[in-house]
């Protein structure tokens, strides 16, 4: 599964979920809730770029 990283930074990897907002790890990023925001600065997922 793929990582997607945040402007700020923020990278999220589906093999670690983002528990602290109820995110299991094993979650696809295109998975996740339309309301999930990132976890550090609160954008959006249309602002997270896929990391190669």
């Amino acid at each position: 599964m793929d990582k997607y990283e945040c402007p700020c930074g923020y990278v999220y990897d589906p093999a670690e979920g983002d528990a602290e907002n109820g995110v299991p790890a094993g979650t696809a990023f295109e998975d996740l809730p339309d309301q999930w925001v990132c976890p550090k600065c609160g954008a959006e997922k249309e602002f997270f770029e896929k990391l190669d």
